[in-house]
């Protein structure tokens, strides 16, 4: 290094090490002056209330972080923590921001017993920003306590030029429901007549509530509502999102997945900006994801303004949601429009008919999957008949396999092809009828898969060795997670992989194809890709999905069993291939509609030759 390098980094050093002690030293004159301040601020109340008896003399000679006198009086105080509550929530408010301060549900639990949060102490915060003459945060500002009754608070922030800011909080009587109602009385020469909006932010921190970290998060989001609109907007589901929104929504919904925070404006905000960050499975503290909204709310000025808000902080229970009739109820997971409708319609009534009656939601669950079964069956009838008159047809097809063995000659091949299907409607087989009963099928099993593990019903209750049917149950706990697998063994994941392996080895081995070698890779799909897929899948999700999955398959292999052995009588589909041999094959409607759609036009073709 030469002798100029030198002299340059040693200058630099010098200028570094001057500013780091120049900034030292105006910090701590900033820290004397804040303790100036603070001393200032936790005088009693009576400053509040007498502002005139303090003469100049007296003050300390710090300058003032706000104008207003009872402002400056009332800010950084400590709050009071007041509640309000009933059978069902109580939510603690503080009176520094007139502010919801916590939120316990009380007829629900945590997975480890502990009181349910939907946030905790100290872990949200609701203010108001409006420029008074100078700009303010109601957060930073002790309210007065004013009036208390059993279901409702009202806390005042008081001018020194007259008005109030007033915050009052009123809870229904049996719900989950807070109406919250902001005015500005008296404000008219404090706010100036340009101001028109104020910005409206609320933000919380949402407890892990659930035995199983990925569950919990796969179901956790934030919702949006548009008015008018079919359904809300989701964000962030599942993961850290963002989003803007420039034009007026209803409300927004801070959504675990099985309960929520709701925040509704009637009169709608005029825009915002609305965020949720998940937090990791490892966090110290247990915490779920971070949610905020900062709303923008527009109104009209006055002497006196009156803006209304409500909250909702409860159970994501579909009636209960539906019954405030602002489309709560379209944040509950439920599917698309076919699935959600037949979840909506069938599943939902069906599962609460029979709460009704039943209190084990295991035997529920297993009279459920019968009732729908038995709904099914006319359709699935078809599907398992033609599966057992193929088998039934198993040494006519080993005929047609032996006639054309050359699997490398494409036309062979085409020729044995016709010859299957000659066959296949000689003995009236229709190779396309498991579509049908699998078109069928699928809604069911998809509605299935989002109702389980958004079902507040299933939570926290047991079923066998299952603790808690709205997650999985765990038999073996590996203290580590394995990648794929995760840190457990569910057992109800693991009969249903079994299961539905017995079943495809039953339902495989039966088709006359299983020897043809073209059919191998499916057969190894259905026989094992799928059991093991699906074991992977559901060893992490809820116990009652894998167990109607098991008694779905169960009772299909019962289903499959009796078809095969009382309704199907495989001498008698030979005799009826022999008695149609040589014989016209007999022709679908649809094939003699077509055929009459094509005599038609060759009748028309004629008549215009002669014109």
């Amino acid at each position: 290094m030469d002798k100029n390098s030198l002299i340059g980094f040693v200058l630099i050093a010098g200028i570094l090490l001057g500013f780091s002690l120049y900034q030292s030293d105006r910090a701590k004159k900033n820290a004397a002056e804040n303790q100036v301040s603070t001393e200032v601020v936790l005088e009693s109340r009576e400053v509040a209330a007498e502002p005139a008896a303090e003469s100049a003399d007296t003050l300390p000679a710090v300058q003032a972080a706000f104008k207003d006198s009872l402002l400056q009086a009332v800010h950084g105080r400590e709050g009071e923590i007041v509640s309000l509550e009933n059978d069902r929530i109580k939510v603690e408010f503080n009176t520094k921001g007139a502010q919801p301060y916590s939120a316990l549900v009380k007829d629900f639990y945590n997975y480890d017993s502990t009181q349910l949060y939907i946030f905790k102490p100290n872990s949200s915060e609701y203010s108001i920003s409006i420029y008074a003459g100078e700009y303010i945060n109601t957060a930073d500002f002790v309210f007065q306590l004013c009036e208390r009754t059993s279901n409702s608070l009202t806390m005042r922030l008081p001018f020194a030029a007259g008005g109030y800011i007033q915050q009052k909080y009123t809870l229904e009587e049996d719900g989950y429901l807070i109406k919250n109602e902001l005015s500005f009385m008296g404000l008219g020469n404090v706010i100036p007549r340009n101001v028109n909006s104020m910005d409206v932010d609320f933000s919380v921190l949402i407890p892990r509530m659930e035995k199983g970290y990925k569950n919990e998060v796969q179901y956790s989001k934030l919702d949006y509502y548009f008015d008018g609109e079919k359904k809300p907007v989701e964000l962030a589901k599942g993961r850290s999102g963002s989003k803007r929104i420039d034009s007026k929504l209803s409300w927004f919904s801070f959504h675990q997945q099985f309960f929520s925070a709701i925040m509704r404006c009637p009169d709608e905000f005029s825009s915002g900006e609305l965020s949720a960050t998940f937090m990791s499975q490892d966090d110290p503290e247990r915490n779920l994801m971070a949610c905020e909204a900062r709303m923008r709310k527009e109104f009209k000025p006055g002497e006196d303004v009156v803006i209304p808000f409500e909250f909702y902080f409860g159970p994501n229970h579909y009636q209960t949601l539906k019954s405030y009739d602002q489309k709560y109820e379209k944040t509950i997971p439920l599917g698309g429009w076919l699935v959600g409708w037949f979840t909506k319609y069938v599943i939902i009534p069906l599962f609460n008919f029979l709460h009704r009656f039943i209190d084990n939601f295991g035997i529920i669950i297993l009279l459920m999957t019968i009732v729908i079964k038995i709904v099914v069956l006319p359709f699935t009838y078809k599907s398992y008949a033609s599966s057992a008159k193929m088998q039934a047809l198993k040494p006519e097809i080993e005929k047609i396999n032996a006639k054309y063995p050359n699997t490398n000659n494409q036309q062979e091949q085409l020729k044995k092809q016709q010859a299957t299907m000659e066959l296949y409607k000689r003995a009236d087989v229709s190779v396309m009828g498991g579509c049908l009963p699998t078109l069928l099928t699928f809604p069911i099993l998809w509605a299935m898969f989002r109702f389980f593990p958004a079902s507040i019903e299933l939570r926290q209750q047991g079923f066998l060795w299952a603790d808690d049917l709205s997650t999985y149950d765990s038999i073996v706990d590996f203290g580590t997670r394995i990648p794929l697998l995760g840190d457990h063994l569910s057992l109800f994941a693991l009969l249903m992989a079994v299961v539905m392996w017995l079943y495809s080895k039953m339902t495989m081995s039966n088709q006359p194809s299983a020897s043809d070698p073209s059919a191998k890779s499916m057969q190894i799909m259905s026989v094992w890709m799928m059991p093991i897929m699906m074991f992977f899948i559901c060893n992490n999700l809820s116990a009652g999905l894998s167990y109607y999955y098991l008694l779905s398959q169960l009772i299909a292999m019962i289903e499959v069993w009796v078809i095969k052995k009382y309704c199907v009588d495989p001498s008698k589909v030979l005799a009826k291939v022999e008695a149609s041999k040589g014989k016209p094959l007999p022709k679908s409607k649809w094939q003699q509609r077509l055929e009459e759609a094509q005599k038609l036009q060759q009748q028309q073709a004629k008549q215009n030759a002669r014109r």
